[in-house]
């Protein structure tokens, strides 16, 4: 049973606390938008509960206008609804753990992904009645939450570019229902198309500046680091920024190690990837990638939202490799193999997925 009462039953938890966790890929793969009881939780700290009376949201630094919004302020200004695919940066770190060790990180399969149908106030309306500075040229979001990181006490924080700010909305209601506590109720930023720490919950101040954010988050944790890096020896500084997503797709029924009938078989998934770009093809190997075919997608190719896929193979009896690779709308695919992407932290792992099932008796 899993320590939130409002989550499946069948949610698996990669840490109790703070609860950490997601879907069974076999149920994240059945329907466009996941239900709030499925979609993956990724905290680094809590935040006690805040009703929306009480909320107060500041936005601050390079403007014309500081503001102190309230929950009314915020409900007065014209609202939007999006259908929006959030991923965490460590999405399928577990493929990973084959080439050597990640220490002191979530161990996700590819389960710390999900989509929600998001509404509220576009951060871009909140930015007019602010007004924007000269030499602002990023947006920093800071949450009410508390970490305890090296020793120190701090909130959960990041920041993206003023170039996406169109793109952000600042989100109090998911799938219909007010925004959950654990999803960061009662207000938070979601922002399409890059990796699922800038979506901060529990939005407590926003700062326009001439930098990226200082906050722990955005400058040490969540870095691309070199190959050659390691635990040991690794300098923050010389990483890269963690941002639009790379384009990646993973394979979620059947599982991997499955023993199925030999014959017919279905098999399903979801493609995504980063910035404005859409995915636009899917294709599935039943042999290691010797040979291709073309999956089935689900309507309406958007930024920022997933597409599903299937695919029907006749399998004949024995072992085999299914492998599954996304095309975006710039032209791009996924890496071959894993070494391609290998970093000690185990992030943006877009390399093609394989798995072996092993398919039984009379084809």
């Amino acid at each position: 049973m899993t320590p939130d009462p409002d989550k499946h039953p069948a949610f698996v938890v990669r840490q109790p606390a703070p609860l950490n966790g997601g879907p069974p890929p076999e149920l994240l793969a059945q329907q466009l938008i996941t239900p709030n009881a499925l979609f993956f939780l990724r905290s680094h700290g809590s935040a006690a509960p805040l009703s929306p009376g009480d909320l107060r949201l500041r936005v601050d630094g390079l403007v014309q206008r500081p503001l102190e919004l309230t929950w009314s302020d915020l409900q007065a200004l014209p609202r939007r609804q999006a259908a929006i695919t959030l991923q965490c940066a460590g999405n399928r770190r577990s493929e990973l753990l084959a080439l050597g060790p990640i220490p002191d990180e979530l161990v996700w399969e590819a389960d710390a992904v999900s989509t929600a149908e998001w509404t509220g106030v576009d951060l871009l309306a909140v930015l007019a009645q602010a007004g924007v500075l000269p030499g602002a040229a990023h947006i920093a979001f800071e949450a009410r939450d508390v970490v305890e990181k090296e020793g120190q006490r701090f909130s959960f924080g990041g920041s993206i570019p003023i170039a996406d700010a169109a793109r952000v909305l600042l989100a109090d209601t998911m799938n219909g229902e007010a925004l959950p506590h654990s999803h960061g109720g009662p207000l938070r930023a979601v922002v399409p198309g890059v990796i699922g720490a800038r979506s901060v919950k529990w939005l407590a101040r926003i700062t326009l500046q001439d930098e990226p954010s200082h906050n722990y988050f955005q400058r040490r944790a969540y870095r691309l680091y070199p190959a050659s890096a390691t635990p040991e020896a690794h300098d923050p500084d010389s990483a890269l920024m963690l941002h639009e997503l790379p384009v990646s797709s993973a394979i979620c029924q059947p599982a991997h190690g499955a023993r199925l009938p030999a014959g017919r078989l279905t098999v399903r998934g979801y493609a995504l990837t980063g910035g404005t770009r859409t995915i636009e093809r899917v294709e599935l190997s039943a042999d290691d990638g010797a040979h291709w075919q073309q999956a089935d997608l689900s309507p309406a190719a958007q930024a920022g939202l997933w597409r599903l896929w299937q695919a029907e193979l006749v399998l004949p009896p024995g072992q085999h490799t299914l492998c599954v690779r996304a095309w975006d709308s710039a032209a791009c695919t996924q890496p071959e193999r894993l070494h391609s992407v290998w970093n000690f932290k185990g992030y943006a792992n877009n390399a093609i997925q394989r798995l072996t099932i092993i398919a039984e008796g009379a084809s």
